[in-house]
């Protein structure tokens, strides 16, 4: 068994992480940390523990004295001296907070106010989507786990991007979240009479995950990348939808409706079929098949029929991203919906999935949730 610890257990992510570690059969519990709890049990502070676990919270020395993989469940500036001293000790350091997902400092110092105080660490970390980096995750000891809405974003984009058929100046992404990725901590926006009832936009503009979505679209694609990202503040616990609005590079593609069908009449009577549309080069079936290719050995991503839309339901409590393809018929564009649930593939699953690689056990070990049905 291998001995794991949270340091930053009483958060929320922290919490998520422990409720499946504590399934996980190949990993033993052993220490976990909080400022604002230490000294308390778990199991106090999150009744539904109550009788699961008998882990009292401590210091972040404790755990990383008695753990060989920590997890860092933590805001941002917090994680690069704990990084460093399990780097020290020859520890594994799963970071999810934002302090290694970003590569250029001057980034970093823009978004979150802060500069790399150890800066030889962040050429030695790696971001761990492992859809895109899953063989330099199994040799790393300090992986950035991606952030919620970037990752419903990359593995949405990942199959257009890495092959070259989108313009990458003209992404658009409509991303809306349930309110624990605000985290645990109140607020005026998360308070239960401001949010019930109620749907809106947010740090339109202006989000901290701008650069991370940018960064890492832009290393699929080889190319500059800019996004309009607009995240949204879902009256529900959890889950994530992203729709992603694409154009495609038009000397690859372009669309041409059959002349004798009336397509407003079929897309109001929602009966369109899309073997009915000609495509010169590329038509929406050659995508499904690109995505379903680009992903047929993925445990995790998984891509729906043509036809069918990912909905947040069917993958609440899972570490799966479901994705949809879709034809914008007015522009000839390519809509991508990509919905995963916030707390588990968008921070706890993900960082566990990247735990497992690094081990050298099953990657799905520990993860296989299905959502509940109702």
């Amino acid at each position: 068994m291998f001995k794991v610890g949270i340091i930053g257990a009483t958060g929320y992510v922290g919490c998520e992480l422990l409720r499946i570690l504590i399934n996980h059969p190949s990993v033993e519990v052993t220490a976990i940390s909080s400022i604002s709890f230490e000294g308390e049990e778990f199991s106090s502070i999150y009744k539904s523990f109550y009788k699961m676990t008998d882990l009292i919270c401590k210091n972040k020395s404790d755990v990383i004295e008695k753990c060989e993989v920590i997890f860092t469940a933590l805001p941002h500036g917090l994680s690069e001296d704990i990084a460093n001293e399990c780097l020290a000790a020859n520890k594994i350091c799963i970071d999810l907070g934002a302090d290694f997902r970003l590569t250029r400092e001057d980034e970093y110092k823009q978004w979150y106010g802060k500069e790399f105080f150890h800066k030889e660490l962040h050429s030695k970390s790696i971001y761990g989507l492992p859809e895109l980096n899953r063989d330099k995750i199994k040799t790393c000891k300090i992986i950035a786990n991606p952030g919620c809405y970037p990752t419903s974003i990359e593995l949405g984009l990942l199959p257009l991007l890495k092959n070259g058929l989108i313009d990458g100046k003209n992404i658009i992404c409509d991303s809306k979240s349930g309110v624990t990725g605000a985290g645990r901590g109140l607020s005026q926006k998360t308070h239960a009479a401001q949010l019930n009832g109620d749907f809106a936009p947010y740090a339109v503009g202006s989000h901290r995950h701008i650069p991370e979505i940018e960064e890492i679209l832009g290393t699929i694609a080889k190319e500059k990348i800019n996004v309009t990202f607009t995240p949204h503040l879902l009256p529900i616990n959890r889950g994530i939808i992203s729709t992603i609005y694409t154009t495609p590079k038009k000397e690859l593609m372009s669309y041409k409706f059959n002349s004798n069908i009336d397509i407003s009449q079929k897309i109001s009577s929602d009966k369109i079929t899309y073997k009915e549309i000609k495509s010169d080069k590329i038509d929406l079936e050659e995508i499904y098949k690109l995505y379903c290719e680009t992903y047929k050995n993925e445990p995790f991503t998984h891509v729906l029929p043509i036809g069918e839309t990912a909905s947040i339901k069917n993958v609440a409590f899972t570490n799966n991203c479901h994705i949809s393809l879709h034809l914008n018929h007015r522009c000839d564009g390519i809509i991508v919906v990509s919905a995963i649930d916030n707390m588990i593939k968008g921070a706890a699953g993900q960082a566990i999935q990247n735990m497992n690689i690094i081990l050298g056990i099953n990657e799905t070990e520990g993860l296989n949730f299905i959502a509940p049905a109702f």
